[in-house]
């Protein structure tokens, strides 16, 4: 798998919101290419969604932006990196998505707060929220930058692209599990985790399309500069009612 070079550099996506391209890491055995989120609150304040690895060239660009206040860990498994951060950023306040407060605490380390379906007064004339729920393996905080119509994902699409994966039978895996470009989606065994409760994921998806956003942000493969109401109807086909 390739990354995304340049990595731990700032990409702009729009007005006070970029992505940040980071190392690959190993989860289950697979390589992953990861990849943040940062946004600049209209105090000021950074909001970092999905912290990836931190060295000295991005903490000065970081440090150059703005105080980091915000470090959100959108599910159980987009904790890495959190504590370390921390470590630098002592003044931050560190935001726990459902499960995420016990992946921490099998670390040795604490959240501060919980995420929960309505956003935190630091952030909510900007960025709207939502904890999409009814799974059995894994429920994940979105996000909806309002300014720039962008909605912030991180593994309820995945969009690995073939020619990124130096792997022919990890890309023939990944295309049969959904989740390779053009038509990435949630990855089957993730999928499987909603069977017989598409009822609340429809809502939760009927949600995020009345937002209506332009742009998705995915944690792993390519997003979405454009289209992206109709890129989420295409990822969520597969609920029932979604169309």
């Amino acid at each position: 798998m390739e990354v995304y070079a340049p990595i731990q550099v700032f990409k702009p996506v729009d007005d006070n919101i970029w992505i940040v391209d980071g190392p690959l890491i190993s989860f289950k055995g697979l390589p992953f290419p990861t990849r943040m989120t940062v946004i600049r609150l209209q105090s000021g304040e950074l909001f970092i969604h999905s912290p990836i690895e931190l060295d000295d060239r991005l903490k000065q660009e970081i440090d150059q932006l703005g105080p980091v206040k915000h470090l959100i860990s959108p599910n159980r498994i987009h904790y890495w990196w959190i504590e370390e951060w921390s470590k630098t950023y002592p003044n931050a306040i560190k935001w726990a998505a459902p499960g995420s407060e016990e992946a921490a605490a099998k670390q040795g380390w604490r959240f501060d707060q919980k995420l929960v379906d309505t956003p935190d007064a630091a952030w909510m004339m900007e960025i709207d929220q939502l904890i999409v729920r009814g799974s059995r393996l894994l429920e994940e905080v979105v996000f909806f930058h309002k300014p720039s119509k962008t909605l912030i994902l991180a593994d309820l699409i995945e969009n690995f692209e073939s020619n990124k994966v130096q792997s022919r039978f990890l890309s023939f895996l990944m295309k049969l599990a959904g989740n390779l470009d053009p038509d990435g989606k949630l990855p089957i065994d993730l999928r499987l985790g909603f069977l017989g409760r598409h009822a609340r994921l429809r809502e939760s998806i009927k949600t995020l399309l009345s937002w209506q956003p332009e742009k998705i942000i995915l944690a792993h493969g390519r997003w979405y500069p454009s289209n992206g109401t109709a890129e989420l109807k295409r990822a969520f086909r597969w609920v029932h009612g979604i169309n």
